[in-house]
Formats: structure tokens, sequence, C-alpha cells
């Protein structure tokens, strides 16, 4: 069962806009026009994502410099060794809709 996260007009093309939600924290972006959903904890040291600056398809974590894939969840640099969660998105009615059980 997919949750509504937002409006589709909130979600805009290289800015992160995070929400919470029963598990915890998500952000959401666009990357080239499609909405992408992804954890918003960095899973080096447990600090915010959302801080960060995105750099192609990139988030980089704002404290230590770790990079993660929002595609894929893969953890690219280090400090972080491990992934981040990605959720499948589902745009209905104008409404943004993420399957957090995925």
């Amino acid at each position: 069962m997919a949750d509504k996260l937002a409006s589709e007009s909130e979600i805009k093309e290289g800015e992160i806009f995070t929400c919470n939600t029963r598990i915890g924290r998500v952000a959401l972006t666009r990357l080239n026009g499609k909405i992408c959903a992804f954890e918003n904890t960095c899973t080096h040291d447990g600090g915010s994502l959302n801080g960060g600056k995105l750099d192609g398809k990139e988030i980089i974590c704002p404290r230590h410099g770790a990079r993660f894939d929002i595609e894929s969840g893969e953890a690219t640099r280090m400090p972080a060794t491990e992934s981040i969660e990605i959720y499948p998105v589902e745009l209905k009615d104008g409404d943004v809709l993420v399957d957090l059980d995925a």
C-alpha cells in the first residue's frame, strides 16, 4: 500500500523535499523529471541527508561528504559503506504516492 507524501507540484527539480512518515523521514526530489524517494538518513552516522546537495543522481551528505545514488540507494563514496533505502513512487491525480513497505 502506498502512502501519499506530497503533491506532485511540491517536488522540484534539484531540490530536496522531506516529510515525516510512519517509518521515519523520507526525502523526495525530481531527477530529470522523474520523482525519486529515498531514506533521509546517512548510513555512516545517522545524520540527515536533506541538508546535502544533489550532484547529478547523487545526494551528498552535508556532514562528512558520503554520497548515495538516489536511484539505486548505493553508497558511492566513503565514509558510508551501506546503501540507503529507495522507495517506489507512483503519481496519481496530482499526488505523490510512495510504497514505504517495498
